[in-house]
């Protein structure tokens, strides 16, 4: 992995990151509340030679600097601890004690500085001054040679050990600190595991490499699009829009050869914003002068008629049963040039009319009447109506969600769509991120209009009537046109 690939990883993952440290955070808080605060009592030891000429002094300070780092060790030791012990009579193990008890020695120095740590701070200053007295009497008694009343060398206290006022642990900036460092870092291994095991599509590049065919779009991730999910309700420039252009753009590049062009619009699973794609990819190929024709093969879960505000009752399996024709139960949408066939009522077998000759000359007379046929298909993965309908068609358009959509379900559709010798014209990748929208197809912008903004209007012309569902139902069943008076 590169530099950017890590960056990216914490683009992606910052929030896990920045949860997982103030969990970390807020536990290292929660731990210092319940820390005892103890109180440190500091008493300083001066170790010294005797001697006499300055040839002795001299080798007499350097016996001391060597005597007082053995000293540190002395004090902490077990010893010290269980003289004080019985000194004081005190009740706790000489092994407890010695984890109270700290000495260093000062740089360059012959002073031993000797802390002794407790929860009452009159406590710690005595026990300080225990520990200064017994570890005097013991150095005496150590450093006396056989048969000498003097020691070489001595330990004397300087000053008394003081009361302390304020404790001296917990420390809560330090232990903030060292919480947060180490949550940056769990977070950060946490992000990385993350993104590893993450088999989700989130970069148009790697999508085109898994399925062969190419990303034709990439939708901006909108989040009005659950209140707004028809293109004609946003303004020109909006990113959205924009979109579908590219969209629009590049499927009229697939098969130019053929006057009349059949797509399957699906997804690997549902959720993935199919419709919502089908509908604007027919609203965008519509205001591009092209007649268009959408048909809502989705007899599970239709929901054309919902997003385009048009009338389910009679649609594709009124046809398909012949007690509709075709041309009147295609309803026009307000774009010119865009007719829709909705689902009509749900079949107990929706395969089974989908797979029907019925079916095969609906898209054949759909095929001779209009320029593009776009046909909203179930999901591959969960039935077998979306590849019937592919099979039949001239390509696939296979709509993948950002992030939600992962690498085996898109495999799994690709094969489907094989096992059919169906061909995948290209794929879609829907809800990206704007900061990754703009890298998977090279740009991101947008711009205003000097020119007074349209009416948002589903209309022709600002004096048309919209019919009513119910007028189009009277209206397709009565054998006239929707848009006939």
């Amino acid at each position: 992995m590169e530099l950017r690939d890590y960056l990216r990883i914490l683009r992606r993952r910052w929030r896990l990151i920045v949860t997982v440290m103030l969990l970390a955070i807020a536990a290292s808080a929660a731990a210092t509340m319940q820390m005892t605060p103890k109180y440190a009592s500091t008493v300083r030891m001066f170790v010294s030679a005797q001697s006499g000429d300055t040839v002795d002094a001299y080798q007499g300070s350097l016996l001391s600097e060597q005597r007082v780092a053995s000293y540190a060790d002395i004090v902490t030791g077990p010893e010290i601890a269980r003289r004080v012990v019985d000194r004081l009579d005190l009740d706790e193990s000489p092994s407890a004690l010695s984890g109270q008890i700290r000495a260093d020695v000062a740089s360059n120095t012959i002073i031993l500085r000797i802390t002794v740590l407790d929860a009452d701070p009159r406590r710690a200053q005595r026990l300080a001054t225990a520990v200064a007295t017994e570890f005097t009497s013991f150095v005496q008694r150590l450093e006396t040679p056989p048969g000498k009343k003097q020691p070489p060398i001595k330990a004397s206290v300087l000053g008394t050990p003081e009361t302390p006022r304020s404790p001296v642990e917990p420390t809560p900036i330090r232990n903030l600190g060292i919480g947060a460092v180490l949550g940056l870092l769990l977070g950060i291994g946490a992000a990385a595991l993350r993104d590893s095991l993450d088999t989700s599509i989130r970069r148009a590049d790697d999508l085109n490499q898994l399925v062969g065919a190419p990303n034709l779009s990439s939708m901006p991730f909108d989040p009005a699009a659950g209140k707004l999910p028809i293109i004609t309700d946003l303004s020109a420039g909006a990113p959205r829009v924009e979109a579908f252009r590219v969209l629009r753009t590049n499927l009229q590049f697939t098969n130019v050869d053929q006057p009349s062009k059949v797509f399957v619009i699906t997804s690997s699973v549902p959720d993935e914003g199919k419709t919502s794609t089908s509908c604007n990819l027919a609203i965008a190929l519509a205001q591009a002068g092209s007649r268009v024709a959408l048909v809502e093969g989705d007899l599970r879960r239709p929901r054309v008629a919902e997003y385009l505000g048009l009338e389910p009752a009679v649609g594709l399996t009124t046809v398909l049963i012949g007690r509709v024709a075709l041309t009147n139960a295609l309803q026009e949408w307000g774009t010119p040039g865009l007719s829709v066939l909705t689902s009509g009522e749900v079949p107990p077998d929706p395969a089974e009319l989908l797979q029907s000759k019925a079916m095969a000359g609906v898209i054949e007379e759909l095929r001779r009447s209009f320029d593009v046929v776009l046909i909203d298909a179930p999901p591959l993965l969960p039935v077998t109506d979306g590849a019937l309908l592919a099979a039949q068609a001239h390509g696939a358009l296979l709509v993948v969600r950002f992030g939600r959509t992962t690498r085996d379900q898109v495999r799994s559709s690709v094969e489907r769509l094989d096992s059919v010798h169906a061909r995948l014209v290209g794929t879609v990748l829907n809800r990206c991120p704007q900061r990754d929208n703009a890298g998977s197809y090279g740009y991101s912008y947008s711009y205003s209009s000097r020119t007074p903004k349209k009416s948002t209007s589903r209309s022709t012309s600002p004096d048309a009537k919209v019919p009513t569902p119910a007028d189009r139902t009277l209206d397709a069943v009565g054998g006239r046109r929707p848009d006939e008076k």
